[in-house]
C-alpha cells in the first residue's frame, strides 16, 4: 500500500505550507521531487528549499525526470491526456526504486491541488494499477496570494468571479457574465488581446518570495509592460509563476 500525501505548497515560500503540511511531509518516508531540465532547474531548487525548512525528520528526498509535454494545439486534451499517462509511468518507477516495499509517500504540489492542477488525476492513474490511498493537504491559492500582496478583494461587492485559463481567455474572450477574471496558467499573456476600456488588472509573479513582481493598473497602460517584465522575468530567473486579476467597471448610468 502506498499512502500518497499532495502538499499545497503555495507559490513557494515555506511559509505558504500549513501545520498540516508540515506534518504530512515529516511523517513520510518519501518525498518525490520531479525534474524539469536544466532551463528549470531553480523549480526544484525551490521545493528543496522548502523541504530544507519544514523537513526534520529523516525523511528521505528523491527525484525523477519530469516527461515533457508535447505540442499538439490541435489535440491539446489529447496532449494533456497522453503526458499525464507519462507522469504517472515516471511515479510508478521512481516508487519501484525507492519505495518498493510500500509507505508513504508525498508529493509538493504548487498552489493547492485541488485548483488547475492535475496531480490528482495522475494519482488516480497509479490507483489503477497499485494499492494507493491518496489524502490531500491544502496549501495557500495563487489567488489567495495575489489579493493579499495587491492587498485587495478577491469579488467587487454582490458580484460574481470567474476563474479560468489563459488559453480560454485567448480562444474564448472575456467570460459571459463575469465582472471579475481571474486567470491562471497564463504563459502567453492572453489579456493583451482583450477590448482594454474599462478594465483593471491586478498582476503578480513569484508571490512571497524575495523576487515577487506586482503590477497594477488599466489594463490599457499596463499589458504591454506587463508582458516585457514577464519576459524579462522569465529569462532572469529560468521560471516563472504569475497569475492575474481582471475587474472591469460597470457602465456609467
Amino acid at each position: 500500500m502506498i499512502e500518497l500525501a499532495l502538499v499545497g505548497i503555495g507559490t513557494g515560500h515555506p511559509d505558504h505550507i500549513t501545520r498540516q503540511g508540515e506534518r504530512a511531509l515529516n511523517a513520510a518516508d518519501l518525498i518525490l521531487i520531479p525534474r524539469k531540465g536544466e532551463g528549470k532547474a531553480d523549480l526544484a531548487d525551490v521545493r528543496l528549499a522548502i523541504c530544507s525548512a519544514v523537513v526534520t525528520t529523516g525523511t528521505r528526498i528523491a527525484f525523477f525526470d519530469m516527461p515533457v509535454r508535447e505540442g499538439a494545439e490541435s489535440d491539446y486534451a489529447g496532449a494533456v491526456e497522453r503526458w499525464h499517462d507519462a507522469i504517472a509511468e515516471a511515479w510508478l518507477a521512481a516508487i519501484a526504486v525507492h519505495l518498493p516495499g510500500g509507505g508513504r509517500l508525498a508529493l509538493l504540489v504548487w498552489g493547492d491541488p485541488s485548483l488547475y492542477d492535475s496531480t490528482l488525476r495522475i494519482a488516480e492513474r497509479l490507483a489503477r494499477r497499485t494499492a494507493l490511498r491518496t489524502s490531500v493537504v491544502p496549501g495557500i491559492t495563487a489567488l489567495q496570494a495575489l489579493t493579499a500582496a495587491h492587498a485587495i478583494p478577491l469579488n467587487a461587492i454582490n458580484s460574481p468571479v470567474t476563474v479560468t485559463t489563459g488559453r480560454r481567455l485567448e480562444t474564448g474572450g472575456w467570460p459571459a457574465g463575469a465582472d471579475t477574471v481571474a486567470v491562471l496558467l497564463d504563459g502567453r499573456c492572453a489579456f493583451r488581446g482583450l477590448e482594454t476600456a474599462g478594465v483593471s488588472i491586478w498582476w503578480g509573479a513569484y508571490l512571497g518570495l524575495p523576487q515577487q513582481l506586482l503590477r497594477h493598473g488599466p489594463l490599457a497602460d499596463v499589458a504591454g509592460p506587463i508582458a516585457r517584465l514577464r519576459d524579462s522575468a522569465r529569462v532572469a530567473h529560468g521560471w516563472i509563476m504569475d497569475t492575474y486579476l481582471l475587474r472591469r467597471s460597470p457602465p456609467a448610468p
